[in-house]
């Protein structure tokens, strides 16, 4: 990949990364599996360099998110992302537990249990 984009995702491993921050493996075959996908290596999003943002596996050139017409970058990636980062939220906050505190106790050290996540 020749350049870093906000979003980065790998189609090998089925994979969604924020930044250069969490990345999050998408278990989902009919997802993954779709046609319009079949061809593509990787997706650099909401990088600088326009022209490299669809990297394809075989030798056609690169080309803008937009040019590879695949759909809504928000609800195909972004939106899967959020839902597995809340799910991770919601663990975390699941077992952070201290033995004997109770319920109450634990919203105020934590805060209450995330219910929703939007990047």
């Amino acid at each position: 990949m020749a350049s870093k984009g906000n979003w980065t995702v790998i189609f090998d491993d089925r994979s969604i990364q924020k930044g250069v921050g969490i990345q999050y493996i998408i278990e989902d075959d009919a997802f993954w599996n779709q046609s319009k996908f079949s061809n593509i290596w990787a997706i650099q999003y909401g990088t600088s360099v326009i022209s490299d943002e669809v990297e394809y596996r075989d030798t056609t050139p690169h080309s803008s998110y937009a040019d590879a017409n695949l759909g809504d970058f928000q609800s195909q990636f972004i939106d899967k992302w959020d839902a597995a980062h809340l799910a991770q939220l919601q663990a975390d906050w699941d077992n952070d537990n201290i033995d004997g505190e109770t319920e109450a106790e634990k919203i105020t050290r934590l805060g209450a249990r995330p219910t929703s996540y939007s990047s």
